[in-house]
């Protein structure tokens, strides 16, 4: 049943003009990032080749966009997540959601799911990025393996505090306005 609820949730996201408008502006914003970075790649080019050890492209290009990726997503995953579950007591769905045969653990997960997967197929938009390069220059895969796996589990974890945030409001935008609160107050806490 997880499975269903995670699926119905993709499908709710993919009708989302919402999640289109989030989608299209993160491949813009990170598209521009991508190219800016192999622009000023580009230009430092002839003085990173008489340097001893140089760093490549992937240290240049692919690490300061995924640190970009990060900050949209900080933004970004708020809005998708905050009508999980506030529209669904906002709409007077939940009663009938919590009186089908699945528990509120799989209720949860299943929404988890769904977003998640939602987010990680962004992720795989963004990852493809920096492996177009693959065919014209060295790429340290396990640097770029790193930075997709890090980002990866970055995201999830905006993706639970969101849904958390989503679980205590019955208004969508407070529920995105607290989840980013939250992400926003965990990232100044630990730095």
């Amino acid at each position: 049943m997880i499975f269903t609820i995670a699926g119905k949730e993709l499908k709710s996201l993919f009708a989302s003009p919402l999640a289109w408008i989030v989608l299209t502006l993160i491949q813009i914003i990170t598209g521009y990032a991508f190219l800016k970075r192999l622009d000023d790649f580009l230009q430092i080019q002839s003085q990173l080749s008489q340097m001893p050890s140089p760093p490549g492209v992937t240290e240049l290009v692919a690490a300061p966009l995924f640190a970009t990726v990060a900050m949209v997503l900080l933004f970004a995953v708020p809005l998708l997540a905050m009508r999980l579950i506030a529209e669904e007591r906002r709409n007077q769905t939940m009663t009938l959601l919590t009186s089908a045969p699945l528990s509120v653990t799989e209720i949860v997960l299943g929404k988890f799911l769904g977003m998640t997967t939602f987010l990680l197929l962004i992720m795989a938009l963004i990852a493809l990025m920096p492996l177009s390069l693959a065919a014209s220059t060295r790429l340290d895969y396990g640097m770029l393996a790193s930075l997709a796996i890090g980002l990866t589990l970055l995201v999830a974890s905006f993706a639970a505090v969101s849904l958390y945030a989503s679980c205590l409001s019955v208004h969508p935008m407070a529920a995105a306005l607290g989840g980013f609160s939250a992400l926003l107050a965990m990232l100044l806490m630990g730095e």
